[in-house]
């Protein structure tokens, strides 16, 4: 494995039924690496995140995190299947931002962000708490720490959820269509968060979006995926402004359009 390499897929075969969802897809992303993944629905896109965030098991393949197996586990010199305590501690290495902000409604937004550092990571209270104001103050929510999430904005919860992820400390930050369910005034303010949280830190971050703006902004690689593969990747401003392949330019041209 590449030394530079955080994730590596390799011959990863995933179904749904007889639905092809991921083929035999090979792919890596380095350390630090700000990937964004487009295409078109049922592509595959948000099933590859689900996957790495241990959602979904895979049907054939392997997958390393940091050099480890995160579906299997080593055993006398062969991959046998992860068992629950495995897969436990591989999913500390991975945090994921969902469409839906999933936040506990009759929790506070502190309680919110420091429930899973507490009883995950087993960090004291007072260790929590400081995590959680440490990361609500980077997303701007420091003085909405005692609110319920009825009472903030569709685009307050969000950032709330990037919150919560990032006091766990992940090595890898998903992002699956963080903005799709804001309406479009709220949309800016989530962009801005990640748009910090790229430039700033060191985080691996693994995106997938349809604000193409947004992703030739802060992406060092762009993915362009087609059942269940890649079907070209490169810097943003190859794969936006001249993509090579006509299914590329077939799917950028709608966008351009709205445009």
């Amino acid at each position: 494995m590449n030394d530079a390499s955080i994730i590596r897929f390799d011959g990863v075969v995933k179904r749904f039924g007889d639905t092809m969802i991921l083929d035999s897809l090979n792919f890596t992303v380095d350390k630090g690496e700000k990937v964004t993944i487009i295409g078109p629905s049922g592509s595959g896109k948000s099933t590859l995140l689900r996957i790495l965030m241990t959602l979904e098991t895979i049907d054939a393949g392997v997958i390393y995190i940091n050099g480890d197996p995160l579906w299997h586990e080593r055993k006398d010199g062969r991959l046998i299947p992860a068992s629950d305590a495995h897969l436990r501690g591989m999913r500390k290495e991975v945090g994921m931002v969902f469409q839906q902000f999933n936040l506990f409604p009759h929790m506070t937004v502190r309680r919110n962000v420091t429930e899973a550092p507490r009883y995950v990571l087993k960090l004291s209270k007072g260790k929590a708490t400081a995590r959680a104001e440490k990361y609500l103050d980077l997303v701007g929510l420091s003085d909405h720490a005692d609110k319920f999430p009825s009472q903030l904005s569709g685009g307050q919860q969000q950032r709330v959820a990037i919150a919560r992820a990032l006091a766990m400390h992940p090595n890898i930050m998903l992002f699956d269509e963080p903005t799709s369910a804001l309406d479009p005034e709220l949309v800016e303010e989530v962009l801005n968060v990640i748009r910090r949280l790229a430039s700033e830190h060191d985080l691996t971050m693994l995106l997938v979006t349809h604000e193409m703006r947004f992703a030739e902004q802060i992406s060092d690689r762009v993915c362009f995926f087609d059942k269940g593969r890649i079907v070209e990747e490169g810097p943003p401003g190859d794969i936006m402004v001249s993509p090579r392949e006509p299914r590329t330019r077939e799917f950028l041209k709608g966008f351009i359009a709205r445009d």
